[in-house]
């Protein structure tokens, strides 16, 4: 297919038929592209537990703060470079596309190179700092010193499923984040079940299936983009277009990095509270909650390229109605799942660790965590819409304000002032919750009538043109 084909397409799908309909066949691809990159760890984590133990999945929280490093700068890449796309598709703009693309997988390899570098510098003080014990660090070690070339790779995947997506192509994203996740889970089952390669055979599993998907995904890309070249040279980096994608993206790396800055202080107050235990709960909280976090990230990002489409052509009746049913739909389909898994959290916990006394730790934990998790879709709704719009003094005040701003000052109050311990930590999450949500309403509102004096204005400009074509 080629590019102008997936523009037509994707033009079509953007300013026409139902909302809804667009949404979810947008958002799929992109909550697979998610799932398959939390399922890398979240399979290691079901045969580490079962044939490391507890040990195991303490390492591999620990790591979790350094693959959400990765996440976030992919996610970084990928936004800005999706909205770019998208915004230059609503304008018709193909050369602008042509420069868009390159720019971006220069963009994110540069970025994920010069951090693998630093941590293989002080890796020993970076994992001690994200609160790895002596019964914990060597995994963490071995594990961490194989993932983080995959974790590359995974990051080219990404760039590439949001530019497709962008360019209204989301079949190569579902096939190629499948693959991946299909590698992954047989060939953890070959190193780690049947030649006991343990929590390197984890590591090994996790860094060639991201290769495979990402191979996969730049041969589809190729055939899908013709007449675009890829290259990762740093004459293809276009420094002003490099700089808006990191502009507009920003918000969005600030929501996954303020994840990992989350996770090494609640790993360094929960050892301090309730010692390697807790380090485990919140692992397994962390890998569960992921099922609901990437169904809010998918939907808020699947309307982010609809919503830049239509501002960019002028088409706000439509922007408003983007809005509204994102939330209607992110709301619902959130709530599902989150019944699901508060139905079954038991049985899910145990599919990770079979020490009855952490199942019984974990499950009241977990559902206190996430106990109004489904009204947090309106607050990511609200982030990714001003980044459409590329307000980025507001998607960059709301990304920060759920974790950082309200999460981190809380959790020490009531873990180290009120001394609540770890049970401070837990109910500290929907405290959080709650207060975005209020917050993003004003948002929202906000939102709502900026679109409402853009309709009024283009009237009045109607009306003006209809004039000045009359009195010729």
């Amino acid at each position: 297919m080629e590019i102008k084909e997936n523009l037509k397409d994707g033009n079509k799908a953007f300013e026409e038929g139902s909302v809804s309909k667009v949404l979810f066949k947008f958002a799929l691809p992109i909550v697979i592209a998610l799932l398959v990159s939390e399922l890398y760890n979240m399979v290691d984590s079901l045969y580490i537990g079962q044939v490391v133990g507890a040990n195991g999945i303490g390492a591999l929280t620990i790591a979790f703060p350094i693959q959400r490093l990765f996440l976030a700068i992919a996610m970084l890449v990928s936004v800005g470079a999706s909205t770019a796309v998208a915004k230059a598709s609503g304008e018709g703009d193909l050369k602008k596309i042509q420069k868009i693309i390159p720019t971006a997988i220069t963009l994110v390899t540069m970025l994920s190179v010069l951090v693998l570098c630093s941590i293989y510098l002080f890796q020993d003080k970076i994992l001690i700092s994200l609160g790895a014990s002596s019964n914990t660090l060597n995994y963490a070690k071995t594990y961490v010193s194989i993932i983080l070339i995959g974790l590359i790779f995974n990051g080219f995947t990404l760039v590439v499923s949001y530019i497709l997506t962008a360019l209204g192509n989301s079949k190569i994203t579902l096939i190629s984040t499948s693959i991946g996740a299909i590698a992954n889970i047989i060939i953890d089952y070959i190193l780690i079940v049947m030649f006991d390669f343990g929590i390197a055979g984890a590591a090994i599993s996790t860094a060639v299936s991201q290769l495979i998907s990402a191979v996969y995904a730049f041969y589809q890309y190729k055939k899908a983009v013709k007449g675009l070249t890829i290259s990762f040279s740093l004459k293809n980096l276009q420094p002003s277009m490099a700089l808006t994608m990191i502009c507009v993206g920003f918000s969005t790396f600030v929501i996954e990095i303020s994840d990992a800055v989350v996770s090494v202080i609640l790993n360094n107050l929960l050892f301090s509270s309730g010692g390697d235990v807790a380090i485990v709960t919140i692992g397994l909280i962390t890998r569960v909650s992921m099922f609901l976090f990437v169904t809010v990230i998918g939907f808020s990002s699947a309307m982010q390229p609809m919503a830049a489409y239509n501002y960019g052509a002028k088409n706000f009746t439509r922007l408003y109605e983007i809005i509204r049913k994102s939330i209607i739909d992110v709301t619902v389909t959130t709530s599902i799942v989150w019944f699901l898994i508060m139905l079954f959290t038991k049985e899910i916990m145990s599919l990770f660790v079979t020490d009855p006394a952490i199942i019984e730790t974990v499950v009241p934990a977990f559902r206190t965590v996430v106990s109004v998790f489904p009204i947090i879709g309106v607050y990511y709704v609200a982030i990714y819409y001003y980044q459409a719009m590329g307000n980025v003094k507001s998607s960059f005040l709301l990304s920060i304000y759920r974790q950082i701003i309200v999460f981190i000052p809380l959790v020490f109050i009531l873990v180290k002032v009120f001394n609540l311990g770890v049970f401070g930590a837990w109910i500290s999450f929907p405290i959080s919750d709650a207060i975005s949500f209020i917050t993003s309403l004003f948002y929202v509102r906000k939102a709502y009538s900026s679109i409402d004096d853009m309709i009024e204005t283009e009237k009045v400009k109607k009306k003006l043109r209809k004039t000045a074509i009359a009195t010729m």
